[in-house]
């Protein structure tokens, strides 16, 4: 057993979910190669660039490192990485501040500024 919580060799498991749920995983095995399609209306290099965002702000290191190896390879530039990487974090951000919204209503409307 592992000592911390991210190993690459924990992808190795993948193949056991496989034989344990092989519909699902075959599921969402077609919903990962939507990314990589590159037949569709949008351009392969902004699809992996789309795949980094969602992947910043979910967190997922081995889609970061999948998305990234791939956006390179389809012509993406370290600024254009870089610009992707901030678009995220001002999403990520922006729904922290619209969570706190929430947050405010949930609480109660009849609070005074400050109170």
């Amino acid at each position: 057993m592992s000592s911390h919580y991210h190993d690459p060799g924990d992808l190795a498991q993948l193949r056991r979910m496989r034989e344990l749920a092989p519909v699902e995983h075959d599921a969402w095995l077609g919903l990962d190669r939507i990314v990589g399609r590159s037949d569709g209306a949008i351009p392969q290099k902004y699809r992996e660039l789309m795949a980094i965002a969602v992947a910043l702000t979910t967190q997922c290191p081995y889609c970061i490192e999948v998305h990234t190896r791939a956006a390179k390879r389809a012509g993406a530039t370290a600024t254009e990485l870089a610009e992707t990487s901030f678009i995220a974090a001002a999403l990520r951000a922006g729904a922290a501040a619209t969570h706190g919204a929430m947050a405010m209503k949930l609480y109660g409307d009849d609070a005074a500024p400050g109170a």
